[in-house]
Formats: C-alpha cells, structure tokens, sequence
C-alpha cells in the first residue's frame, strides 16, 4: 500500500506482521528526523553508524534534524572494503561501549555498505536491537535499506555472513540524491532498470522515456522512481520475507556481478550497481541463447543502458579479469547456490523474470567466453 501523508512525504508499508514497518519518500525527510523517529524512542538518545564521506557532508544536517535528540556518531571509513570483520567489530564494540541497550535505537546513515553493517551490528548487539534506515544513495534508497537482510563480505564471497533483521522506518530523503556524484547515481539507477526488468515492462518503458531527466536531476521523476521501486520490493519481500522461493527475483543480474565484484577486489574498478547493470545484461543474453526471449530483449536492455551512459559489458570493467572458468567459479560461491547448482535469475522477455536452477554449465560458460572476447 502507498499513501500521501500530511508532511508530503509518500509512504510504502512492508506488511510483515510484527516486524511490519513504513517506508517514508520525500524531501527534507532528514530536516526532521526527530519527528520521524520520535514515536520510536523509549529513551531520546540514538547511535549514528555512518561513514567518513557522508559524515563529511550530512551529519551535522541529521544532528540538527534530531532537534533535542541526543546522538552519538561513528563514522567508519568509506568503501566496499569496510563491510567486512574489522569494520564491524569496531562498530559493535563503539555500540557496546556507548551503552547501547535492547530498546535503544541505532541509525544506519549511509549507503548500502553501511546499512548492511550497521543492520548486522544492531542484529547481534544483546541478540537484537532496533535500527533505523536512512539511505543517502539511490541503490540503498530503493534497494538494499527495504527488506531486512544485513550482513558484511568474507574472502571467500560477498553477503555470506549476516542476518535478515527488518529495520523498524526507512527514511529516503530524495534531496540528498542531488549530492551524488554522476557515478554513483548511475550505479543506484542499476538497481531501479533491475525491477523494470524483473517484474513490471511498463516500468522499464516508463524508465526509457524518463531515464535521462531523472539522472539529470529531475526530483518529481526521481521520487516516482524510487517509491515504485520499493513498492515492488515491498510486495516480493512480503510474499518470502526470508528468500526460500520469490525473493530471488531481487537478484536477477546478481550471479553474475558478485563474480565480477570479487574478481575486481570489491573495489572503485567496478561499483555495485554497475555489476548488477552488466550482470542484468548476461542475464538477458544467457536467456535469448537458451531461447527463452526473443533477442530484442537483450539489445533493448543494453540500448537503455548505453543511452544511460553505464556501464553494459565486461569490456567496460577496466583491468584485468579472470578468464571464464575463473568467472565461473567465483560464482560457485554465491549465496545462490542450492544443492552445489548455480541458480540464476532468467527472463522471458522484458518484466518477466523467473528463477531457474537447471542452467547449463557450458551456456553460461559461452556468454562468458563471448563477452570477455570483447575485451580484445
């Protein structure tokens, strides 16, 4: 369900029973995060996990949004490479040492590294405390803070430790989009073409017309983009809150960037959202060469990306890359993997995704082949 509210924020509810909770979509919504978060607070004082680029630039905006709430901060330096055990144990021990109690309240500040860790630290503390979302990039704002699964990387994949735990509101302030740099957008935009391209074709059609306005700062189309986003992952997340069956569609393109985040180090060769922009594009491809969509799919998705100025294939990844039996066997880690087979998300066309876990090997293998040949 989406509502108007009076504040003109627009509201999308994740109806999980006691776990349920509100997805607020607005401007300004940082400007008043205390009257936001205050029916949540059983003492007024929060814990602030955030990092060193958005502290520099928002924190003292969400100090002065918290009116007379009490906050404590800790900004833990920026990049994949801090959603790991290092960074996290720090953070749990910084929430430990601030006195954090059961029903106190800890505010994830950030992008999706920080959300996942600081998700997972209120997870574990004292077996389970209450966190807030408040996303500052549009991946985090129309993905990774709506649905409850937290977690950091290992060496041997990422996402492979965590918890799924619902925050209890996600605040998505679109005014704070107009701050990213022109990359970082683009990544997010690579989770928004992904629910066009999973479920809804008039949603992809709607992104082809619009695409460009949005990225060009248009905060009306941002706004619709971001709230339908969140209302198709609040309706999959709903029917399989713990991902044993729909939920899996959120990962269409997924398999494959996970594999490619890996080989790239988790590191600025290859942002999340690129991955998963590129990965979306495979996935299309390894659906046409098994004929199940009709080959304008696959160039459709990789016109609008191009039209995007994204990234679209391994040609676009600077450095080097393993060949396609090292890609393939990075993806023998995922999280996805059921029974040691490789599940991936493939398409019957545009908007209609399904999940199969009976790919051939060798198809997967000749799209990988095909798309590293580009690379010259």
């Amino acid at each position: 369900m989406t509502k108007s509210n009076p504040s003109a924020a627009e509201t999308v509810a994740v109806d999980l029973g006691a776990r349920s909770y509100e997805v607020r979509i607005g401007g300004g919504l940082i400007a008043r995060a205390g009257a936001e978060i205050a029916p949540l607070l059983h003492r007024r004082r929060v814990a602030v996990l955030t990092d060193a680029t958005v502290a520099a630039t928002h924190l003292e905006a969400l100090r002065a949004g918290l009116g007379d709430i009490a906050m404590t901060a800790l900004a833990l330096p920026a990049g994949e490479a801090t959603k790991g055990w290092a960074e996290f144990s720090r953070a749990v021990d910084w929430l430990l040492a601030e006195k954090i109690e059961r029903r106190d309240l800890v505010i994830a500040f950030g992008g999706g590294v920080i959300g996942d860790l600081a998700g997972f630290a209120a997870a574990v503390l004292r077996r389970g405390v209450r966190f807030v979302q408040i996303p500052t990039t549009l991946l985090a704002q129309v993905d990774s803070s709506v649905g409850g699964k937290t977690g950091i990387n290992s060496t041997h994949g990422k996402n492979l430790i965590g918890a799924f735990h619902q925050p209890s509101l996600v605040l998505a302030d679109i005014s704070v989009l107009g701050t990213l740099a022109p990359r970082d957008f683009l990544s997010g935009y690579g989770e928004v073409v992904k629910y066009g391209l999973l479920g809804d074709a008039g949603f992809f059609d709607w992104l082809e017309a619009n695409g460009p306005a949005l990225a060009a700062g248009d905060a009306g189309l941002r706004r619709h983009a971001v709230r339908r986003s969140v209302e198709m992952k609040a309706r999959i997340v709903e029917r399989d809150e713990t991902e044993e069956g729909d939920r899996a569609l959120l990962n269409l393109g997924h398999t494959f960037c996970h594999a490619l985040e890996k080989a790239t180090g988790y590191s600025d060769r290859l942002l999340h959202g690129e991955g998963v922009a590129i990965g979306c594009a495979l996935a299309f491809e390894l659906s046409q060469r098994l004929g199940l969509c009709a080959q304008e799919a696959p160039s459709r998705v990789r016109a609008h990306l191009r039209a995007m100025g994204m990234k679209v294939d391994l040609a676009d990844i600077p450095g080097d890359l393993p060949d396609a039996q090292g890609l393939l066997a990075l993806m023998g880690q995922d999280k996805k993997v059921v029974d040691g087979r490789l599940r991936f998300i493939l398409a019957r066309g545009i908007g209609a995704a399904f999940v199969a876990g009976d790919v051939p090997g060798e198809a997967v293998l000749g799209v990988l082949e095909d798309a590293l040949a580009l690379r010259g």
